[in-house]
């Protein structure tokens, strides 16, 4: 199983399991399901409300989850946080290339991380 760890300055940090292998849970439907206060707006990716910092919790640079998907991209992209040449590197490297992400697109993989996402 998978610890992920939430992390928010006005809340106690929260860790909890991800059921190892399902490849199918978001940060996003794990926070929800855990009552922890991540701020969404649209679910489907296209606004960036959600975004969060995932960090490997053995400190090391890991592959925090899979590629980003199209969706990500443009977010991430408008709101400046990735650039065009992470972006060509992402699709070579087959990892994501930033810390930031969308809670509502990350599935969660068999992995400890930490997520920091800013209060409601």
């Amino acid at each position: 199983m998978a610890l992920i760890t939430f992390s928010s300055p006005l809340h106690k940090d929260k860790t909890v399991y991800a059921v190892a292998g399902s490849h199918t849970q978001t940060i996003l439907a794990l926070a929800k399901e855990h009552h922890i206060p991540i701020d969404f707006g649209c679910q489907e990716g296209n606004c960036g409300t959600c975004l969060v910092k995932v960090s490997s919790m053995d400190g090391k640079r890991a592959p925090m989850g899979g590629p980003l998907n199209v969706r990500e991209v443009a977010a991430l992209t408008e709101l400046g946080h990735i650039t065009k040449a992470e972006i060509d590197q992402m699709y070579v490297d087959d990892i994501p290339p930033t810390q930031w992400r969308l809670a509502c697109q990350m599935i969660v993989r068999d992995e400890d991380i930490l997520v920091e996402y800013p209060s409601k």
